[in-house]
């Protein structure tokens, strides 16, 4: 076997390991909003948690599913639908902090 022949799937196994990465991480991280929403909601106090970052985060996470939309050709691949989901929880969040709020 010569050198081009082995980089390419070397290549290729590292961005399948890469994506098994993503897809853990930011699947673990859907969740990982849970407790947050949990102690406020447990507490009835939202004075802990900065409105701020929080919409910081849903709009970080909303670009980058309409970015990884657009890239894909207009198709929502498991990594925007992760991003979705991560929108999602933020958005959670924010109404939660805002419902103490107002």
């Amino acid at each position: 076997m010569d050198a081009a022949s082995v980089e390419p799937r070397a290549g290729r196994r590292w961005l399948l390991v890469l994506q098994a990465l993503f897809a853990f991480f930011n699947g673990a991280r859907v969740l990982t909003y849970l407790p947050q929403i949990w102690a406020i909601e447990s507490s009835g106090q939202s004075g802990q948690h900065s409105l701020l970052t929080w919409l910081t985060w849903l709009g970080a996470n909303v670009t980058m599913a309409l970015w990884l939309y657009e890239q894909n050709g207009r198709r929502v691949d498991p990594a925007a639908a992760l991003s979705i989901a991560n929108a999602a929880m933020c958005l959670l969040t924010v109404l939660v902090i805002l419902r103490y709020r107002l």
